[in-house]
């Protein structure tokens, strides 16, 4: 008996767990524009970076001498209208894009998602939430953007100086007008959470609403909430540069990629290739952030994963 068990295979050995993770990771490997989209904006958010640290010209450093130059090996993306040095200025202009749709996006979902798991999970907040964000889906938002900026720019500039309080500023603006879609999403998801076996036996053992909230709800709605969270980058990206493109951002001597933009139409039949590289830096951007969003779907979502 003891040799028959000695010599049975060490395949009926329990294999261990596999994570969840690791399955979203294969799934995501097969959507090929996911990856790509991956790619080029890590490719960018390390050019807006480290690129500084490579290309040590100022952004801000005036050459008249040099102004309205093309393309050559002193300044590759050429000049402006001042002699300033339109590489050092794009990657300038994307540190702080980048910067204010990662920062709104992260606000924008933290609110979503705060309302939303309350309008789900707590019957008597849904109907007043929900009204409430059909308020705010009913606003026009670019008029109220306007209207915010317009109201605020002088008190927070005057506080925290013109850069930091316009950089407050969008944050907030963009931040407060656009967490309607992620709420919407998470508590639809909630509401199909919150009835499944194993949020109703937390129930019946007498777990806390916000141990269950924290602990069985909030990891079982990732999923929605991290495709709202790429999704969110690309449109507060798009919103601050049609402020900045507006003339309601940043102030001129702070470049973004809008203001890039806004600085070259007065310019745009002489030199259009000065509206070329930031329009095509947003572009980019955008369209990465939002392939890396719909991988980030089909990998999540267990109906399609493995197909």
């Amino acid at each position: 008996m003891t040799d028959a068990t000695a010599d049975r295979p060490a395949a009926a050995a329990p294999r261990p767990a596999r994570s969840q993770w690791w399955d979203v990771w294969r799934q995501f490997k097969t959507h090929r524009g996911a990856l790509v989209g991956a790619a080029i904006f890590l490719v960018i958010v390390a050019g807006v970076v480290v690129g500084p640290w490579l290309w040590t010209y100022s952004p801000g450093f005036i050459d008249i001498r040099a102004r309205n130059q093309g393309p050559s090996l002193m300044h590759p993306l050429g000049t402006d209208q001042l002699g300033r040095d339109m590489l050092a200025r794009t990657m300038a202009g994307g540190k702080v894009s980048v910067a204010v749709g990662v920062t709104a996006m992260l606000l924008s979902i933290s609110l979503g998602t705060a309302i939303g798991v309350l309008a789900g999970y707590f019957r008597r907040l849904d109907n007043p939430l929900m009204r409430v964000t059909d308020l705010f889906l009913a606003l026009p938002l670019l008029p109220l953007l306007l209207v915010m900026v317009t109201l605020f720019r002088e008190s927070l500039s005057g506080r925290f100086g013109p850069e930091a309080g316009t950089f407050i500023l969008i944050v907030g603006a963009i931040g407060a007008t656009s967490w309607m879609q992620a709420a919407r999403i998470v508590r639809s998801a909630v509401l199909a959470v919150k009835e499944q076996e194993f949020v109703l036996a937390a129930h019946s053992i007498g777990t806390r609403r916000r141990r269950i909230i924290f602990r069985h709800i909030l990891p079982n709605v990732l999923s929605p909430i991290m495709v709202s969270a790429t999704l969110g980058i690309a449109s507060a990206i798009i919103t601050e540069s049609a402020l900045s493109f507006l003339g309601l951002g940043f102030p001129p001597d702070f470049p973004t990629w809008g203001r890039l933009l806004y600085d070259a139409v007065d310019y745009l039949q002489q030199y259009p290739e000065r509206v070329l590289w930031p329009g095509l830096a947003i572009s980019l951007t955008v369209l990465s952030v939002n392939y890396v969003g719909d991988g980030l779907r089909d990998a999540m979502d267990p109906r399609i994963r493995g197909r």
